[in-house]
């Protein structure tokens, strides 16, 4: 009875996570994943760029949830266009649920003056997801008198995946020191569910707006020196989840520190999010740290993700209507 329990509560949890609406592995460095925000992005630095992110969410409970990405994107001033790449890998529940996918980006680049641009961006590709159960242990399979593994899992659980496309469009603008843009995920609203018959297994579309600025200061004193400070919005929303970021960059030569705060438009807030980092020509590193301040706290102990940028590639006189003004993580 007790074996038959805990399999029922078991197919109810994998039900509601093969089954319901899903929701997209999200990273903290917003700018720092700039395909992963939005497609409009590919092209948008002066040379190549290569960017490598790793998120571990709820370190604490083994690799509960765990994110890679790669990603590369370059601008051909003879097309006036951006190209690039990604591959991202999810891990969800300690492994029981893995995402895989590979997508390309295309934008156009077009000149509106010497200090604003705008950019149009497509995003096209191929995501694969797994259910592996072999690392399920049930009472069934525990041996009583010296609790070794013996037996395997129960014939109707078995290994499962699924090919599914996946399409993307966005726009970036800057206009002298604001920027911003909007981008929409998941335009085929493809069905990722690994259950037969199961109607509710399509992604949601993902809608994000972002928008944010430059203000160059100064030190007061007799050290006198120039910083950058940028503040930033950052809206997003799939299916019935919705989400308000609002944070700001202090930016100074190198060093760049900043901090978000985030709330998933509930009575409770989110997280703040601190991070801190180092940026100059040639390539980005960046760290930040997730607080929780939902009733998750006690469980969840916060999340990391790194960031680590380089550019490649001769330098050789950025036009001015692209020298886009985001900041760096």
């Amino acid at each position: 009875m007790i074996c038959r329990g805990i399999w029922a509560i078991l197919v109810l949890l994998l039900g509601g996570v093969l089954a319901v609406e899903a929701q997209d592995p999200e990273f903290s460095q917003f700018y720092a994943n700039p395909l992963y925000l939005n497609p409009a992005f590919a092209g948008t630095s002066e040379p190549g760029r290569a960017v490598v992110n790793y998120r571990n969410q709820w370190p604490q409970k083994g690799a509960t949830y765990s994110t890679y990405a790669v990603s590369f994107d370059s601008y051909s001033s003879k097309y006036h266009a951006g190209l690039g790449f990604q591959l991202l890998h999810d891990r969800q529940l300690n492994d029981l649920i893995r995402v895989s996918s590979a997508m390309f980006s295309y934008s156009y680049h077009i000149r509106l003056d010497n200090w604003s641009f705008i950019s149009a961006g497509l995003q096209a590709g191929m995501a694969f997801k797994q259910f592996d159960p072999s690392r399920l242990i049930f009472p069934s399979m525990i041996d009583q008198l010296n609790g070794a593994i013996i037996g395997g899992l129960p014939e109707n659980m078995n290994y499962a995946d699924k090919f599914y496309p996946d399409f993307a469009v966005g726009v970036v603008s800057q206009v002298n020191d604001f920027f911003g843009g909007i981008s929409v995920n998941h335009l085929n609203q493809p069905d990722e569910s690994l259950l037969e018959g199961d109607q509710k297994g399509k992604i949601p579309l993902k809608l994000t707006a972002h928008l944010g600025a430059r203000s160059h200061q100064l030190h007061r004193g007799l050290l006198s020196r120039e910083f950058t400070v940028s503040p930033n919005v950052i809206y997003q929303q799939q299916g019935s989840f919705k989400q308000l970021n609002l944070g700001v960059y202090l930016i100074e030569k190198v060093l760049v520190v900043g901090g978000w705060y985030r709330n998933n438009l509930s009575v409770r807030p989110d997280a703040l999010i601190f991070l801190a980092g180092m940026a100059n020509q040639w390539f980005q590193l960046g760290y930040s740290f997730d607080y929780t301040l939902s009733q998750l706290s006690n469980y969840s102990h916060g999340s990391h993700e790194i960031s680590l940028t380089f550019f490649l590639g001769k330098r050789v006189g950025f036009d001015s209507h692209r020298r886009l003004l985001i900041p760096p993580i």
